[in-house]
């Protein structure tokens, strides 16, 4: 037992000689620009009250009792799929418990062997695990560019091939080039899967940035988090009948875990009607993206950004223990932001991550840039 902590030890020691020891920390009282709570949902008193409401008046149980085969099953989780396909203008959605989750039990179960994943180069981990534990053979494409992943197209030719992408990059709030990416893998008969993730009720009326691009009925599958601008939990398989039903008997992440109480389940489906009923509320924040656009040019700090036009801002540094320090800097003067280093990102490409809301104020995004503006000369 001391040897397998010594080894542990050796690891950990390792990554704080090299600055990059990952802690965690308590959220602080600053004004939130490091939350994926792109709408305010997850503290909106309206949908406070309805959970309290739920929890006070209605007979949900706080839990499951067990997966979905078993006793885990229920009316309030089926209902919610049900609007979930109908928003979401699919055939079918089925619910995981999170995000990573969903990736894991699509890329790790539907690819087949001798069958070919082909992956832009910054998909989530989650993607990546999900691969990693699939009987496929997979490689990488250079990011965001559709003739890089024609180029590997090219040379699996007549196999079956899935293509992995996100619609917009967590950790660079740029988005991919999806009516491209549709054509090549059209051109190829290759299936495009897109983690939707962050565009989720942010692009495209709430519905992703594939129904941005209207190419959604062109896609596999798309796959839709609840924990971020929904602010409530889990995610949904967005694709065929067919799909739903072979992720019910194939994906490991959705047969052998608990599943959604009901009582979640409920308050998940509240989070997207609300969507639906307060559409403002995504033109709101799509003002404070423009702003925030705006008022970087302004101060003449744009190029530290990388292009998108997402909710997610980030200021490239290269450098961790800058990204650190501006960070550090940034929380000093009340703004709550987070450094984004290695080895979350390449060595080389360490950043701040900034987080756009709908709450946040014309005068903190200006106050905000007016800091970075300082802290960058």
């Amino acid at each position: 037992m001391k040897r397998h902590q010594q080894l542990l030890e050796t690891k950990l020691e390792a990554r704080k000689e090299s600055g990059i020891l990952r802690e965690m920390q308590l959220p602080g009282n600053g004004v939130d620009f490091c939350s994926n709570d792109y709408l305010g949902f997850k503290d909106h008193p309206l949908l406070k009250a309805e959970a309290i409401h739920l929890l006070t008046e209605t007979k949900l149980p706080l839990g499951s009792g067990g997966s979905r085969l078993l006793a885990g099953n229920s009316d309030q989780l089926q209902r919610l799929e049900k609007e979930t396909a109908a928003f979401f203008k699919s055939e079918k959605a089925l619910f995981f418990n999170s995000g990573f989750d969903a990736n894991l039990g699509i890329f790790s179960s539907v690819p087949q062997k001798n069958d070919i994943i082909l992956y832009d180069e910054l998909v989530h981990a989650s993607i990546r695990d999900g691969i990693r534990l699939s009987f496929a053979r997979s490689y990488s494409f250079a990011h965001n560019k559709p003739e890089a992943l024609e180029k590997k197209l090219k040379l699996f030719r007549g196999s079956t091939i899935y293509v992995a992408v996100e619609s917009v990059y967590s950790m660079d709030g740029d988005t991919a080039p999806l009516r491209d990416m549709v054509n090549v893998c059209q051109n190829y008969d290759a299936a495009l899967i897109v983690d939707e993730a962050h565009a989720t009720g942010v692009l495209g009326s709430g519905r992703g940035a594939c129904e941005q691009e209207n190419v959604s009925d062109h896609v596999f599958a798309r796959v839709f988090t609840f924990g971020k601008a929904l602010g409530s939990h889990g995610a949904a398989v967005c694709g065929s009948v067919i799909l739903q039903e072979y992720l019910l008997n194939f994906s490991r992440s959705f047969i052998y875990t608990t599943a959604f109480s009901p009582f979640q389940a409920k308050l998940t489906s509240l989070s997207l009607q609300f969507l639906q009923e307060h559409p403002e509320m995504i033109s709101a924040l799509q003002k404070r993206i423009n702003f925030f656009d705006q008022q970087a040019a302004k101060a003449g700090i744009s190029k530290w950004f990388i292009p998108g036009n997402s909710a997610i801002k980030c200021l490239l540094t290269g450098n961790g223990e800058k990204s650190r320090k501006i960070a550090a800097t940034l929380r000093e003067n009340g703004f709550e932001v987070r450094p984004v280093l290695s080895p979350t990102v390449a060595q080389g490409s360490e950043r701040i991550r900034i987080c756009l809301h709908v709450f946040n104020s014309e005068s903190e995004i200006a106050d905000l840039i007016h800091q970075l503006k300082i802290a960058l000369t």
